[in-house]
């Protein structure tokens, strides 16, 4: 399949998501298949975004097609993919993958030979891939990562966002249909 250019990302966070779902993520050849995003638009009160540039959160208000991670709750790290024209400062969070490729280094890292808990949760996936703020800033496009545009339709379903206090209801968070990767399932 076709690699995921910068031009792929200078586009709606909205069209950029759920079109995200079924791609294929690897880092350093680590990865899977993208299962759940949630998108994060700068009029949103739950992105990083919404009150301003700072230095934790600059990579948000520069040019599409970069990675901005950032430290959850002092815990771990999270992958975020800048979306729309620079100044724009809206993301894609990457929630969760089918890990296809490099299963017994993510096993190692997680500690863990179930696949399901591999990479289902954003912190999850960064332990896993082994991504860090050593990453932030860096383009999609080019290596260490490799992004691949999904090789067939997908069945793609959207909900509530989760692990937000503010704009929670939005449903903007996308997942793969049936997919046993996710970090929680959709509520029907």
């Amino acid at each position: 399949m076709p690699r995921l250019r910068k031009s792929f990302f200078n586009r709606s966070v909205h069209e950029v998501a759920p079109e995200l779902i079924g791609a294929t993520l690897l880092f350093r050849g680590v990865g899977g298949i993208i299962v759940e995003v949630e998108a994060y638009h700068h009029t949103d009160p739950a992105a990083h975004s919404y009150r301003g540039e700072t230095p934790r959160n600059a990579v948000m208000f520069g040019p599409a097609g970069y990675a901005y991670v950032y430290r959850s709750y002092g815990i771990h790290w999270c992958l975020n993919f800048v979306c729309e024209r620079a100044g724009s400062a809206s993301a894609v969070l990457i929630r969760a993958l089918e890990p296809t490729e490099g299963l017994a280094v993510m096993q190692r890292r997680r500690g863990t030979a179930d696949a399901r808990l591999l990479c289902s949760g954003p912190g999850r996936l960064t332990e896993a891939l082994g991504v860090t703020h050593a990453q932030n800033g860096l383009a999609l496009d080019q290596a260490p990562f490799e992004l691949r545009a999904r090789n067939s339709d997908c069945e793609v379903i959207a909900g509530p966002r989760i692990g937000i206090t503010k704009a929670a209801e939005l449903p903007w968070r996308y997942g793969l249909t049936g997919s046993r990767f996710l970090s929680k399932p959709f509520r029907e």
